[in-house]
């Protein structure tokens, strides 16, 4: 039995439980939600059992801790577990007791994707022919659950793709998904894609353990004449891999021939769809137009052929989208999909600054999640020009991160802002430990702050003690900012306890934009006391 035909039931799952804990909500609320269509819980039974891509034993654990875990120091109704902090997320995947498979190092811990619930984000990585292997793309996987991802895509198309596949699902904690097809090409031109191949290849991942699949079931055949017009045409790679199947052939798009079959396949195992976008925008230019909602209108209908057949649904969305026309594309596809969970990939809203489109898809992204986007697919600073490495990583998800917490904030998720409430108390108190233990990524803030001042004084480098606004807020007593006694630091002036190894190597390289003497750049106002020739000094010290 799946998650959908449990809820339909009437039935609560353990993973049903375990997400509503997580978010902080009913478990009759997530199973109603589930039966509903607008939440799924990507959970391939041998991934919640850890089982190496073999069958589950009878009975494997599917017990979960106890609480959930928020931010440090959250309230009960405030302990979403997407606020944790990477100091937190860390110290779990460093554990090697922590949610143990059967056969595996890791099981799954489950997920739940809607947008009733905190906006989830997506890391893509992934072997190409020209770089990487396995061991680094499990390094990948480590460091996108440390920066905040909820699920992950393997989308490799270099190396042992099965056994790369199986290392990062038997690693992972969080949901795997996948794009078939590319396994499916590995050997072969893509005109000699059979049916035989296609559905053996999905029985193959789904064994292994894979969460959810995207598949490009809604590109027609009848669509393609509406690419004409486009400037970058089809951008998705299995779509434009199935289009040129189609015209070879001749023939309808397999996956929408076969998509009873596969669903059946998926129902087995229950592993959800993730319907794809084959025809989704790839610039400003192309958004919106008679392809991509040709496409949706047809995804629509497999969202309901997919939920009769017991398997849930989410949908793909846009790539590159005006951030005028971001809103308007949630909306629709909620009516058209019957509020399937729209999974959108950024979207960027800009073309014009490849190598930063972590922040021009970002943007996007935070509108989308306000708008009602149930999961952000990341974007890294690689995008457009070049496979991710480990650090692309860790951008692409800090990035993401932010859009998504600002969209669950400003729709209102009970217990979001709870998060930023803490850390602004902490900043009015001038309690630096508690800020850096509160905020997302402590490590670094930390690093950025004890660059120019490693006492933790009531004051910051920037203002100095004189000009201290939230110095001067908490001697006026007719103010309350400041004051919040839970928040005061243990003393007013203390030796900063330092950083890792990571801030370490984060002020390594701001040290070589700019030489350092005795920890603070050289243009300190410690070693220059004249303002003019500090910045005399600054200006000659940043040229290359």
């Amino acid at each position: 039995m799946t998650q959908l035909e449990a809820a339909r039931k009437g039935l609560i799952t353990v993973e049903m439980r375990r997400v509503a804990q997580r978010e902080c909500v009913a478990p009759e609320f997530v199973r109603d939600e589930v039966a509903r269509g607008r939440l799924v819980i990507p959970a391939n039974k041998r991934h919640l059992a850890g089982s190496g891509s073999a069958a589950p034993a009878n009975g494997h654990d599917r017990a979960y801790p106890d609480v959930a875990v928020g931010h440090p120091g959250a309230a009960a109704d405030a302990s979403l577990w997407v606020n944790q902090t990477v100091a937190q997320r860390w110290a779990v995947i460093r554990d090697p007791s922590v949610l143990r498979g059967e056969r595996a190092p890791r099981r799954l811990d489950p997920t739940g994707i809607g947008r009733m619930i905190t906006t989830k984000i997506n890391a893509n990585i992934g072997a190409s022919p020209v770089t990487s292997g396995t061991a680094e793309e499990v390094e990948k996987l480590e460091w996108a659950q440390k920066y905040g991802a909820d699920t992950l895509m393997d989308l490799s198309t270099g190396g042992d793709l099965a056994a790369c596949r199986q290392a990062i699902i038997d690693h992972a904690t969080i949901p795997i998904g996948t794009v078939p097809i590319y396994s499916m090409i590995i050997g072969r031109a893509i005109e000699d894609l059979s049916y035989d191949v296609i559905l053996k290849e999905i029985e193959r991942q789904a064994e292994q353990g894979v969460d959810y699949f995207t598949i490009h079931a809604g590109v027609l055949r009848e669509h393609l004449p509406l690419v004409g017009p486009r400037v970058t045409g089809i951008v998705s790679r299995g779509g434009s891999l199935l289009a040129k199947w189609m015209i070879q052939h001749g023939r309808q798009n397999p996956m929408y021939e076969l998509f009873d079959e596969i669903s059946a396949i998926m129902r087995e195992y229950d592993v959800t769809y993730s319907l794809g976008d084959g025809l989704r925008p790839g610039c400003l230019a192309d958004a919106s137009d008679a392809a991509q909602l040709a496409e949706l209108r047809t995804l629509g209908e497999l969202v309901q052929r997919a939920r009769a057949a017991g398997v849930q649904a989410m949908v793909e969305g846009p790539g590159h989208v005006p951030l005028d026309q971001i809103a308007w594309n949630m909306r629709l596809e909620q009516e058209v999909c019957d509020d399937a969970p729209f999974y959108v990939l950024g979207p960027l809203v800009t073309d014009a600054f490849p190598g930063y489109d972590h922040i021009t898809s970002a943007i996007g992204a935070t509108e989308a999640a306000r708008a009602g986007a149930a999961m952000l697919c990341y974007v890294t600073p690689k995008e457009h020009v070049g496979l991710p490495k480990a650090e692309d990583v860790r951008a692409g998800c800090i990035a993401y991160k932010i859009a998504a917490h600002a969209g669950d904030v400003a729709r209102g998720i009970a217990g979001a802002r709870a998060w930023d409430d803490d850390l602004s108390r902490a900043r009015a108190a001038l309690n630096w430990p508690r800020q850096f233990e509160l905020a997302f990524d402590g490590e670094t803030a930390r690093a950025l702050h004890d660059e120019d001042l490693e006492v933790d004084t009531d004051f910051c480098a920037m203002c100095g003690h004189d000009w201290c606004s939230m110095r001067i807020s908490k001697e006026i007593q007719a103010f309350a900012s400041g004051k919040d006694a839970g928040f005061q630091p243990a003393r007013r002036a203390q030796r900063s306890p330092g950083v890792g190894e990571e801030g370490l190597e984060l002020l390594r390289q701001r040290g070589a934009a700019l030489p350092v003497i005795e920890g603070k750049h050289a243009c300190h106002s410690d070693h220059v006391p004249d303002a003019e020739r500090a910045r005399t000094l600054q200006t000659a010290l940043a040229k290359p």
